[in-house]
């Protein structure tokens, strides 16, 4: 799925209601149903504070307020602004509004404390910050105890720059129409986004095909394709060998999980480089792969030879003692295949700047947000940070996944988002699971861009089948492993 721009946005709805054609009210009615039809199904209270201002998402809260009125709802309405200065489409639903409403001037709303609260002030064609009266209402608005929905985007939120002000409404969940805003995806804006989704209005898809962008949301229609089918006559020599090169004392955990979700993610044959004291330890829990210990006890100290193998993993539990670093880099010097870097094998390289230079391009780095910042240094706000990961994607031509919730991968000039997972996945472990899995794709001959998609949503699918089952707070990192056969079932059916 994309994720336009408010130009590309504006310039689709233009493109619908011209060649549909349809009027901009008629769509506005038809955007407001959407809105509608998923309220009825989601929120089972009945009394409703509409909350408008005098734009077109003003526009679509009077329609809202109108059908919701016609179901039996408990509709009240509250417009801030002057009515005379409204948008051409907000005029022509307030002369069909049948609720006699409360319009501020300077004054702050009455609010049912039982009531859900939607909130249509302002859409997502707002490019500066929310001042005067309609910031007060916002701040009012956030300070009640009700639930908060927003129509589109919430107030005051701006869609693809940083927000200005402070005068946002904190939305419980946000109704965005036909496709998802870029800053649905940014940490900082959670606390007033909240849980959202998008609705389909019918915008012209043929359109929407043409459009070029930069961001995309990944669905399960953009992996699915992606699968490769197991040949009939393929075996493990055909399915790929990889090589793992982790864990330290103590840190075996690592290992282990890296090596399981490498097998469960389909490679035909996989060995573990692991230090002297860790082979009992992979052999007696992961007899499915092959161990190769190093010559030194509690450490990676040297690296094997690497040519014979189709992917390379490195990096959970491997510690930063000065031979491992020394390996790392004759590693990094010798290799020309892409590697797949995580965990402290990226801390390493953040130490040692000059060794980014010598990264394989098109190899794959799965930093979590701290292991992000030892690389590229801090940054002012979200936008600034997802610059950064676009510009070190660029420079040294790498894939990039940062880690979170809606995980983003970087490849050249193009960000995906992903759109499985849950906050039971943010316990450790989990990022040695999907270097295992991304690990495992490679091996199996996916190109490094495709292997980070299907790994990451893949990675996500199992880690919500597993929250399915065991709850988000009770899961761990070993139940997403498990799952992964199951999120294959359901990718593929």
């Amino acid at each position: 799925m994309k994720i336009l721009s408010i130009n590309d946005t504006r310039t689709l709805d233009e493109y619908t209601i011209k060649h549909e054609p349809i009027s901009s009210v008629d769509l506005m009615e038809r955007a407001s149903l959407a809105f509608c039809d998923w309220f009825i199904a989601n929120v089972f209270t009945k009394s409703v504070t509409m909350i408008c201002g005098i734009g077109n998402n003003g526009g679509d809260g009077l329609v809202i307020a109108r059908i919701l009125k016609s179901r039996a709802y408990n509709v009240s309405v509250v417009v801030v602004g002057d009515i005379e200065k409204g948008s051409t489409d907000f005029k022509a639903n307030w002369d069909r509004l049948v609720i006699k409403p409360q319009v501020l001037k300077d004054n702050l709303p009455d609010i049912d404390p039982g009531s859900v609260i939607i909130d249509a002030m302002f859409g997502s064609g707002l490019c500066r910050p929310v001042a005067g009266h309609y910031a007060k209402v916002i701040q009012y608005v956030n300070a009640q105890d009700n639930t908060v929905i927003s129509v589109d985007i919430p107030s005051g939120l701006f869609a693809d720059q940083v927000s200005g002000g402070e005068a946002i409404i904190k939305a419980n969940a946000t109704v965005t129409f036909q496709l998802p805003k870029l800053a649905f995806m940014l940490p900082d804006n959670y606390q007033f986004v909240g849980d959202w989704e998008a609705v389909d209005i019918g915008l012209s898809q043929q359109f929407i095909a043409s459009i070029a962008t930069n961001f995309y949301y990944l669905e399960s229609n953009d992996i699915q394709p992606l699968i490769q089918p197991l040949a009939k006559f393929s075996h493990k020599g055909s399915n790929g060998h990889g090589l793992l090169i982790v864990g330290s004392y103590g840190k075996m955990g690592a290992a282990v999980l890296s090596a399981k979700a490498a097998l469960r993610t389909g490679i035909g044959l996989l060995t573990v480089h692991v230090p002297r004291s860790g082979n009992e330890i992979l052999q007696s829990t992961v007899p499915e792969a092959m161990s190769l210990p190093d010559v030194n006890d509690g450490h990676i100290s040297e690296m094997p030879e690497v040519e014979k193998y189709s992917a390379i993993g490195i990096g959970p539990g491997l510690g930063r003692h000065v031979s491992t670093v020394k390996a790392l880099g004759e590693l990094l010097r010798t290799v020309s295949k892409p590697l797949v870097i995580d965990a402290d094998a990226l801390n390493i390289i953040s130490e040692n700047q000059e060794l980014l230079e010598l990264i394989p391009e098109n190899s794959i780095l799965t930093p979590h947000p701290k292991e992000f910042e030892r690389l590229v240094g801090s940054w002012s706000d979200d936008f600034d940070k997802l610059d950064k990961l676009i510009q070190l994607a660029k420079r040294y031509h790498l894939v990039i996944i940062l880690k979170g919730a809606h995980t983003a991968i970087a490849s050249a000039d193009v960000v995906y988002f992903n759109s499985t997972g849950n906050p039971g996945m943010g316990k450790g472990g989990s990022g040695d699971v999907l270097l295992g899995m991304i690990t495992s794709l490679v091996a199996q001959g996916y190109q490094p861009l495709d292997a980070a998609k299907i790994g990451v949503y893949l990675h996500g699918l199992a880690g919500d089948i597993a929250a399915d089952a065991y709850h988000e707070r009770g899961m761990i990192a070993s139940d997403i492993i498990d799952m992964i056969p199951s999120a294959y079932q359901e990718l593929t059916s």
